[in-house]
C-alpha cells in the first residue's frame, strides 16, 4: 500500500469494477424529497493516526468527528439530515468521556440517529453523514477559464500540529450550498491545496494553476502549513468568485502547477499510507 497509496488503490478498485461513483467528496445515491438528491459520506478517525489523546479532549474529538464529515457534505451543497456514529474504545475508557464525546458530536446540530459500539485496544471512529442537496457538483466540471476560490484561510491544521493541539474544523454549510448554486467543481480540502486540486485536475482533464502568494493565510501559519491538510475549508472551481478568496485558475492541460513569486514551488501534501 505505501507503494500504490490511496489514490492508486482506489483507481486499481475503481478499473475492477469493485467500487463506482467515488470520485467526489460523498455518494449522490437517488431521489429526497423535493426532487433533491441523497447525499452520504463516511469518515474514519483512528488513534495516533488522526489524532492523539493527549493533544485533544473527548468533547472536542466528537466534534472533530462529526466536522469532518458535514465538511463533505458542504462540498456537495448539501444540508445535512442525520449522523450515524461508530465507536470502538478500550474497556477501560471512562463512561464520561465517551458522553463528553457524544456531547461534542451534538455541538455539530445533527442528529445521531444509529451506529454501533464495540471495544478495541484504540480509539476508532466512524461517522456517516447524511443529507440532501439540489445540486451536487462534483469534480469532475471545472473549465479552463475558471477561477480556484476557497472559503476561508488555510493552513490552521498545520499551524496548530506544530503547537501539538488540532485546530477545531471549520463547518462551511451554508458556503458549500451558495457555492454548490453555480460552481463547476467543488471539494473541501483535507489533504493539503496541492493534492485536492489533483483530484478536480484529474477529474475535470484540466490543469489547475494554484498563486500560493494569494493563498489567505490562519493567524500563526506558514507557507508550509498549507500543505498539512485538514483545513476543511471548500474549494470551488467557479466563472465568478462571488466574494470568495481567489487562489488559482483552470487551464487547458493536466496536472497541478503551484507558484511562489511567479515560479514553480513544490509545496507537498498528505498521501496516505506514506506519510
Amino acid at each position: 500500500m505505501s507503494e500504490i497509496g490511496e489514490l492508486g488503490l482506489l483507481a486499481e478498485l475503481e478499473g475492477r469494477g469493485l467500487i463506482a461513483g467515488v470520485e467526489h467528496d460523498a455518494a449522490q445515491i437517488g431521489a429526497a424529497p423535493l426532487g433533491e438528491s441523497l447525499v452520504a459520506t463516511q469518515d474514519a478517525l483512528v488513534e495516533n493516526v488522526h489524532f492523539r489523546l493527549d493533544w485533544i479532549d473527548w468533547r472536542a474529538l466528537g466534534f472533530r468527528a462529526a466536522a469532518v464529515n458535514l465538511s463533505d457534505l458542504a462540498a456537495s451543497g448539501a444540508t445535512p439530515q442525520a449522523l450515524l456514529v461508530t465507536l470502538a474504545v478500550p474497556g477501560s475508557t471512562l463512561t464520561a468521556d465517551v458522553i463528553a464525546f457524544y456531547e461534542g458530536i451534538a455541538e455539530a446540530g445533527v442528529p445521531v440517529v444509529g451506529g454501533d459500539t464495540t471495544s478495541s485496544e484504540s480509539v476508532v471512529v466512524s461517522v456517516t453523514a447524511l443529507g440532501h442537496s439540489a445540486r451536487v457538483p462534483g469534480r469532475a466540471d471545472a473549465r479552463p477559464g475558471d477561477l480556484l476560490v476557497v472559503t476561508g484561510p488555510l493552513g490552521a491544521a498545520g499551524a496548530a500540529f506544530r503547537a501539538q493541539r488540532y485546530a477545531p474544523p471549520p463547518v462551511r454549510l451554508d458556503e458549500g450550498r451558495s457555492l454548490a448554486a453555480t460552481a463547476h467543481a467543488l471539494m473541501d480540502l483535507s489533504d493539503g491545496i496541492a493534492v485536492d486540486v489533483g483530484h478536480i485536475a484529474r477529474r475535470s482533464g484540466v490543469r489547475c494553476v494554484i498563486d500560493l502568494d494569494a493563498v489567505p493565510l490562519a493567524d500563526g501559519a506558514v507557507l508550509e502549513d498549507v500543505g498539512f491538510g485538514e483545513d476543511f475549508e471548500l474549494l470551488a472551481a467557479v466563472a465568478e468568485p462571488q466574494g470568495f478568496a481567489v487562489v488559482g485558475r483552470v487551464e487547458a492541460g493536466d496536472g497541478v502547477v503551484t507558484l511562489r513569486g511567479r515560479e514553480p514551488y513544490d509545496l507537498p501534501g498528505w498521501e496516505h499510507f506514506s506519510r
